[in-house]
């Protein structure tokens, strides 16, 4: 089987089931048997080619790494159809509406989501984002509407949409623009290098990897860091020191339900490494807003042995850190 035609296959069994039309606030659930991260694995940048503009035509589930104009036009009732939006860690993604015919009063809708949110798991989480959930959510049909552009506070976003009549539909342009200081991102790849960057700003940033991996801490710097000023750590956690940086680790997306592997709350000039063999990783900051905090790690796949052989839900095996 190819990959595209593995690609829809997940498709299919991911969204059978999901997106119930009624519900006012959605979310991508009650996955088939095949884990929904398969998706998210597969090739998603397989629409990437010289990261030029282009037109095509959307399927009624898709995903999307590149800018372009695209349209959908219903050719049969579509109750349950969702876009998955991703850039690079560096940009932010917008949603331009050049042109929408739907039904709103008949029961049609299109609602860009901030983040994903997969199986009633958000990304970014509820502690790392700082509006609630339902306002998270940009309809079109809202009464008194009148957003032509929506844009996410991270690399990902969601548009979901349902258009029951054949032949209404509706064309989109999606944008991405440089973040200065990227915060909640989700990779796209399974080895990379980043560093993350909160100056002064009392927020929690979280960066996903959705594959186990190795982590390599470089460099931590938790406060001034001109030698003289850098923040002590305290005598026992991190959990009371405002400023710190957790590795978690789990089988969802949302950072607040996963496990705590490992956390650092003093600066220092690595390597630190570690292995972690869950199916998603997460980098977290959280930061009082006191200090200029920075944290530079790599990552790179990690083939634990056995790994392909265990249960899919067996969290405890699965999610074990290996030293």
């Amino acid at each position: 089987m190819t990959s595209v035609c593995r690609l829809q296959w997940y498709f299919i069994l991911i969204f059978s089931a999901a997106l119930k039309g009624e519900s006012r606030y959605l979310e991508v659930r009650d996955a088939a048997e095949d884990d929904v991260f398969s998706l998210l694995k597969s090739n998603l940048k397989r629409d990437l080619s010289e990261r030029q503009i282009y037109r095509r035509s959307l399927r009624c589930i898709d995903m999307l790494s590149i800018e372009g104009q695209f349209t959908f036009t219903a050719e049969k009732p579509e109750l349950q159809c969702v876009l998955f939006l991703i850039g690079d860690p560096e940009e932010l993604i917008t949603v331009e509406y050049n042109f929408v015919n739907i039904d709103c009063r008949g029961g049609d809708f299109l609602k860009v989501f901030d983040g994903w949110i997969i199986k009633g798991e958000k990304f970014p989480s509820s502690l790392d984002h700082p509006l609630p959930t339902s306002e998270r959510y940009i309809d079109f049909c809202d009464p008194g509407s009148t957003r032509a552009t929506v844009q996410a506070s991270q690399n990902v976003a969601m548009v979901f949409f349902r258009i029951q009549e054949p032949g209404n539909g509706f064309i989109i342009t999606i944008r991405k623009i440089p973040n200065i200081f990227p915060c909640n991102v989700i990779s796209q790849t399974a080895n990379g290098r980043f560093t993350m960057v909160i100056p002064h700003q009392h927020r929690n940033c979280s960066f996903s990897i959705i594959y186990p991996v190795v982590i390599k801490i470089s460099d931590l710097t938790l406060g001034y860091f001109n030698d003289l000023q850098l923040k002590k750590p305290p005598p026992i956690g991190c959990q009371g020191s405002g400023d710190f940086v957790e590795l978690l680790g789990g089988a969802g997306l949302d950072p607040s339900k996963m496990f705590p592997l490992a956390d650092l709350c003093y600066s220092f000039h690595g390597p630190a490494q570690m292995k972690i063999g869950c199916d998603n990783t997460v980098v977290r900051m959280v930061s009082s807003g006191k200090y200029i905090n920075r944290l530079t790690f790599e990552y790179d796949p990690f083939h634990r042995p056995g790994l392909e052989n265990e249960q899919e839900n067996n969290v405890d095996e699965v999610c074990f850190p290996v030293k």
